[in-house]
């Protein structure tokens, strides 16, 4: 398995501070030492409607000048909507995600059947609007409703995806999609081969070792792509651990099993580190642009650690 960034990380919305350029965040990846990026398709990255050409021929090139490799482009899409100019708009930003893709060499666009989106208030990012708007949102139509107006619009741009060369990577991410199950019950209902899986640990709901294997079994091949997350500081041993920023009531993430799985699996590809989440202050400091490079550093060394328990080898 390759440890990637994904841009998210660096745009500037959950953390006090500028977002990096596309560029920079690049560099900043090469720098700390990942092996990869994964660029948001939104601003201030890589919106398609804001590069043109010369611009996805610049930022082909500094990657190749970097040394880095691209491991997807990052959609942010919501299917769910009852309303067709709303999934229509929403393919339509999907189908130029899809051609950005091929366009900077990016094998993968991540998607998601439904995501809420994240609303600014102030310096930083929230989901206290957008995800219970989500949930209010057409309260007469049903879950079952739903998952048919995702289905339509998956297996539309999946055609899209087989005639670029794309592959899609369905995330298990809520809403609509409440479990790995329903992640490959989408794919399989599509059934086109540009519908693969981005299976997430954190976002199972079983973190044993005999569940978190058997969500890893059941994908299969399907798995194209990854992610992981979280905070983490040195133990007393020195050693970076994930930081309980949820609470100690959060169950641990089960990395080691996870990446024993991936292995059993065959899955060779990229697991990509995102710092996604309203980020509390440590007393008395706030999440600012030192404290996203701090956090990215520590990620990368744990997950080194936890692969190389396993055996596996990293750049």
């Amino acid at each position: 398995m390759k440890i990637g960034l994904y841009s998210i990380t660096y745009l500037g919305i959950w953390y006090h501070g500028r977002a990096l350029t596309v560029k920079e965040f690049i560099t900043q990846a090469r720098q700390l030492g990942y092996e990869g990026v994964e660029l948001d398709g939104k601003r201030p990255h890589c919106n398609p409607m804001d590069l043109d050409a010369r611009a996805r021929a610049e930022i082909r090139d500094h990657l190749e000048r970097e040394g880095m490799t691209l491991a997807a482009i990052a959609s942010n899409n919501d299917f769910s909507s009852p309303v067709p100019e709303h999934r229509e708009c929403q393919m339509l930003m999907v189908r130029e995600q899809i051609r950005l893709a091929r366009d900077l060499g990016a094998p993968v666009v991540r998607l998601f059947a439904a995501w809420p989106g994240v609303t600014m208030r102030g310096p930083v990012a929230t989901y206290e609007v957008s995800r219970p708007g989500w949930q209010r949102a057409f309260p007469e139509v049903s879950m079952e409703e739903r998952w048919g107006f995702v289905r339509e619009c998956l297996t539309e741009v999946s055609k899209i995806a087989e005639d670029e060369g794309v592959t899609l990577a369905l995330q298990n991410h809520a809403p609509v999609i409440e479990s790995w199950e329903d992640m490959l019950r989408f794919i399989r209902e599509v059934n086109s081969p540009a519908l693969k899986a981005c299976l997430d640990l954190p976002l199972l709901k079983e973190q044993d070792d005999e569940s978190v294997r058997r969500a890893a079994l059941a994908t299969g091949n399907l798995q194209v792509l990854s992610h992981f997350g979280g905070e983490y500081e040195r133990g007393p041993d020195g050693r970076p651990i994930p930081y309980p920023y949820a609470g100690p009531q959060q169950p641990a993430h089960n990395y080691r099993a996870f990446v024993k799985a991936m292995a059993e699996i065959g899955y060779d590809g990229f697991i990509n580190y995102e710092l996604c989440h309203p980020i509390p202050a440590r007393g008395s400091r706030l999440p600012d642009l030192d404290f996203v490079h701090e956090q990215a550093a520590l990620a990368l060394a744990y997950m080194r650690g936890i692969l190389a328990e396993a055996g596996l080898s990293t750049a």
